[in-house]
């Protein structure tokens, strides 16, 4: 195997690698002591400033008129926030369930709720998907959950002086303008300088891919981190770990049984199973508890696995 096509096959296992060993060194050299402080920061600026660049270029190869929903699209947003309800109403009537029962629903929960990844229209069109399919389940997906976790997770999990509008506006501040800025931009430069438009659709084919490896380095970066400085006993973080496995696992295969009676198997599948883990990590520590925070970082883990493998299949197919 040549290098380049070793890299092709490799690229998200070598970003998630990186991205480890980053933190490891970063933590354990004294030198970096007090750039810590700084450095969260600038990650906290960076990231999504990396998920514009992607998501625009990305946008520039499509036009807001293909963002048009499909019956699968409801289909999936059906299952998906059906299943949140269920476990939220479940904790929510059931208070008197142990601790460690309800760390792992809540994790289980925080799995399902959590959005489509802004970056996954970069793998979908990787893969050979729609992009403009995966951005329009995006959408509906993150206006769903900016709709339908404050009422739940009032009842499941009340935070003291949090209301729905306030969920509602927090979430939705949180997530719709890094889909709807890119998308814009893109729109103005395609009517105002075509030209500039046309050197990034053809020319920048693979951009957005590459961003994205950065993007994935620094986001496994954060989750070795989210990791290695909670105190829960390894017995919970091992079922938290698993809870999120089988949450990734169940959520990638409906998405491409529902999708392929549609022809959009690969598009479905990376819809439902690849999901926005820094909102995820965000939300526990928002609305949750600290604890289930760690199931995003285990999900990002187990959904870029998926992804690497489909990635290998697809780079290897006869």
């Amino acid at each position: 195997m040549n290098p380049r096509q070793f890299l092709r096959d490799w690229s998200l296992p070598i970003a998630m690698v990186a991205g480890v060993v980053m933190y490891l060194l970063y933590v354990n050299i004294p030198l970096f002591d007090g750039t810590r402080p700084f450095v969260l920061g600038a990650v906290a600026v960076v990231q999504p400033l990396l998920i514009f660049a992607m998501l625009f270029v990305t946008f520039c190869k499509i036009r807001y008129n293909e963002l048009k929903p499909r019956r699968w699209h409801f289909i999936l947003l059906a299952f998906q926030l059906g299943l949140f309800a269920a476990i939220s109403l479940s904790i929510a009537f059931f208070r008197g369930m142990p601790q460690g029962v309800q760390v792992l629903l809540e994790a289980a929960m925080l799995c399902l709720l959590c959005p489509t990844a802004t970056a996954a229209a970069v793998i979908t069109a990787k893969l050979g998907g729609s992009a403009s399919s995966l951005i329009t389940y995006t959408m509906l997906i993150n206006v769903a959950v900016a709709l339908f976790a404050p009422l739940l997770l009032t009842l499941s999990h009340p935070v003291e002086g949090v209301s729905f509008l306030s969920s509602f506006l927090l979430i939705m501040g949180r997530v719709f303008p890094l889909l709807l800025f890119p998308l814009l931009c893109a729109e103005l430069l395609r009517k105002y300088i075509p030209s500039w438009h046309s050197v990034l659709v053809t020319q920048g084919r693979n951009v957005p891919f590459y961003l994205w490896l950065v993007a994935l380095s620094l986001a496994i970066a954060m989750t070795a981190r989210s990791i290695a400085n909670s105190n829960i006993s390894l017995l919970v973080m091992a079922g938290i770990a698993l809870v999120s496995l089988l949450c990734c696992l169940l959520q990638f295969a409906v998405g491409r049984r529902v999708a392929a009676r549609y022809d959009e198997r690969i598009t479905g599948g990376q819809a439902l199973g690849q999901k926005n883990t820094v909102f995820a990590i965000w939300l526990a520590y928002t609305f949750l508890t600290p604890v289930t925070a760690i199931a995003g970082g285990f999900y990002s883990l187990w959904h870029n696995i998926v992804n690497t493998r489909q990635l290998y299949r697809h780079n290897h197919k006869r």
